[in-house]
């Protein structure tokens, strides 16, 4: 079965809004064990939004539009969609009582405008999808030809959950099998290593199926199966599983898609009945934030150190200045004072400290951009590695944060 994305919008088109949309839909597409040969970006033109539909119809199976389902005049997706399908608008009352709740939940009781009433109207036939963080509902339009159109709000916090809860369940059961799938979550090998480690399981496989996904210091795998139901599906993934542990032991962190990497530390911290604390340079707070986005991670961290300047270093972790002036911020025997510092400044178990040159330009004393240095210390254990990052400022904060998360679930361990 072959599904095709087209997203709509002129924003999309002039590049104000990153369309993460589709990102988010070809993965998911993908782990269903559906098709995905086109995707096309549409401004809000009726006449150009009917020509790539008519398109997208006329080569698959099933197409997904996402956004142009708001109130305005320029949102046009289901207009032309009920024009191409030739079918009428009509107002879906269910749907009308669901706007209005939605604005007195918000107590915006006399702020709904007559447009608002336009989400209301659907085309006749249409399966409606509640949305129950947003005013535009889903809709599920099946042809007699045996096409479908599926139309979905543009808010990212809007399309996700309605995919995962009403769309991915439907196109599942228009499979003759259910495809069910497992993520392999893998950090402190890159990707060209894991996918080599690999390479036999891949050239062999035919079901269950195995995919890499790169991600930022990370590799994850996707173990799919085509079965009759759940406990089938299991039985032919379980080998598979059985042999990515062998391979990569205690590089893989988790087996569950919502479990990231700082939440896996979290959980580990807590097993341990530890705390941590983290002094960060270069990062300023990345760090730190990361770990707090999981929930819970009060119970083990409880406080944080940003020293960007050596005198905060001096100041706050305890970095002597003869080890500035001799090694510069940026060294081996900085980091190892920052974590140690760091985690006698907090009272916690366990500390980690990033410092390095995050570019665009490295160090007055030579030290190149992308040069940085994770220290870490559990207990009386302290270890330091350094790293050589060779992306932009953003990206090499972004990879040392990786890099912190992964060697302190290293020492953890």
């Amino acid at each position: 079965m072959t599904v095709e994305l087209i997203s709509v919008g002129t924003e999309i088109l002039l590049g104000n809004i990153v369309n993460t949309n589709a990102a988010f839909l070809s993965e998911k597409l993908a782990a269903l064990g559906l098709s995905c040969y086109h995707q096309s970006v549409v401004g809000d033109n009726e006449e150009r939004l009917t020509d790539t539909l008519k398109l997208a119809l006329s080569r698959s199976d099933i197409v997904i539009l996402s956004g142009g389902l708001g109130p305005t005049k320029d949102d046009l997706t289901k207009e032309v969609t009920a024009k191409v399908f030739g079918k009428e608008l009509y107002e879906d009352a269910h749907t009308r009582e669901r706007i209005q709740e939605y604005f007195d939940r918000l107590n915006r009781k006399g702020m709904i405008t007559e447009n608002n009433w336009k989400q209301a109207m659907v085309p006749e036939g249409a399966i409606v999808i509640d949305n129950h963080n947003g005013t535009a509902p889903g809709i599920i339009l099946e042809g007699e030809n045996g096409k479908t159109a599926i139309l979905l709000p543009g808010p990212p916090n809007e399309i996700k959950p309605m995919f995962e809860n009403d769309i991915a369940p439907y196109l599942n059961r228009l499979q003759p099998e259910g495809i069910y799938s497992k993520m392999v979550k893998i950090c402190s090998i890159g990707e060209s290593r894991a996918e080599t480690m690999v390479a036999d399981l891949m050239e062999q496989q035919s079901n269950p199926t195995l995919a890499p996904y790169a991600k930022t210091g990370e590799v994850h795998f996707r173990v799919t199966a085509k079965a009759k139901d759940q406990e089938t599906a299991d039985q032919l993934m379980q080998p598979v599983l059985d042999e990515l542990f062998r391979r990569f032991g205690n590089n893989i962190y988790t087996t569950e898609e919502t479990v990231t990497l700082e939440e896996a530390v979290v959980n580990l911290l807590k097993e341990k009945n530890m705390t941590v604390t983290t002094a960060e340079s270069c990062t300023a707070g990345l760090l730190a934030g990361r770990i707090m986005n999981v929930p819970g991670a009060s119970d083990v961290y409880n406080e944080g150190y940003i020293t960007y300047s050596n005198d905060s270093k001096m100041k706050l972790v305890g970095v002597q200045e003869e080890t500035l002036n001799q090694y510069g911020p940026v060294s081996v025997e900085t980091a190892y004072e920052m974590a140690v510092g760091a985690a006698r400044a907090a009272g916690s178990e366990a500390a980690v400290s990033v410092t390095g040159y995050a570019g665009p330009d490295g160090g007055a004393d030579g030290k190149p951009a992308g040069l940085v240095y994770v220290g870490c210390c559990v207990g009386d254990k302290v270890r330091v590695e350094e790293f050589r990052f060779s992306g932009n400022r953003n990206k090499n904060r972004d990879y040392a944060v990786v890099r912190a998360l992964t060697i302190l679930r290293e020492e953890l361990l």
